[in-house]
């Protein structure tokens, strides 16, 4: 099965990480949120990637032409104008990058990675900016047996600002980022059916919207509920976020 990544947004809400590079290219770790994500899909055996590129594109195409090289151990000759791999660690992957445009909406990225998809039963979907602990095998293994052409996986968002308990005057907890309302939002990591393409008109069709809809509408839409962490990259304190988490030695996404 594939994986197709949207990483062709402007990411304007992070205009601080994104003037000069794409939001999937901003480091956590020093390594890129999309290498974060890849790793996630790799770990439940999802080495073949389609990746949706847009706005300042040939950042991602540069990082993947040295990925190679940057992973590995190198001699250079240049008396011989030659080099020297030693030792390697680059994942087993196989990543195609598509030029989905700078202005298409989420649905007609999708809409244009059909072709590299439609052999398949179903494909893999996600964002390029956020990250969870996600099932992603429970999510395809619920998606085969529903036998409809969409699954998304529901998750409950952190909540904005911190909250606290208290027994009168007196704080007796305080928790830094707690879970939401309770409602459950799209956090992403869909499996689909190639033949979702017939919900989508074109480049200005926005995927959250009517195609979701109708899917839901005909009965086509499954559900697959995440309890566990779940976080994206909306904003630079998001980012910062990450990075604590990241730091300290044990991100909850971490699954390699």
């Amino acid at each position: 099965m594939k994986a197709v990544i949207l990483a062709g947004g402007l990411g304007t809400r992070i205009s601080e990480e994104t003037a000069t590079r794409p939001k999937p290219m901003v480091e956590i770790g020093g390594r890129p949120i999309l290498w974060h994500i890849m790793k996630m899909y790799s770990s439940h055996g999802i080495n073949e990637f389609v990746v949706c590129l847009g706005y300042k594109g040939y950042f991602i195409k540069e990082y993947f032409a040295n990925y190679f090289l940057h992973m590995s151990d190198v001699t250079f000759d240049m008396r011989a104008n030659g080099m020297e791999i030693h030792q390697n660690y680059a994942e087993p992957w196989r990543v195609t990058l598509v030029d989905t445009g700078e202005e298409t909406m989420i649905g007609g990225r999708i809409k244009r990675i059909l072709p590299y998809v439609e052999a398949d039963e179903a494909f893999c979907l996600t964002y390029g900016d956020g990250v969870g602990d996600v099932d992603i095998r429970a999510g395809i293994d619920l998606h085969k047996r529903e036998g409809r052409l969409a699954t998304v996986t529901a998750v409950q968002p952190p909540g904005r600002f911190g909250s606290l308990r208290y027994e009168g005057t007196r704080v007796i907890a305080f928790e830094e980022k707690p879970l939401g309302d309770g409602g459950w939002i799209n956090g992403g990591f869909f499996v689909l059916s190639p033949q979702v393409g017939r919900y989508i008109d074109g480049d200005a069709t926005v995927w959250e919207r009517e195609p979701l809809e109708h899917l839901a509408k005909d009965n086509e839409l499954s559900v697959y509920f995440h309890h566990g962490f779940w976080q994206p990259m909306d904003t630079l304190r998001d980012k910062r976020y990450l990075e604590d988490l990241w730091n300290g030695g044990n991100p909850p996404w971490k699954s390699w």
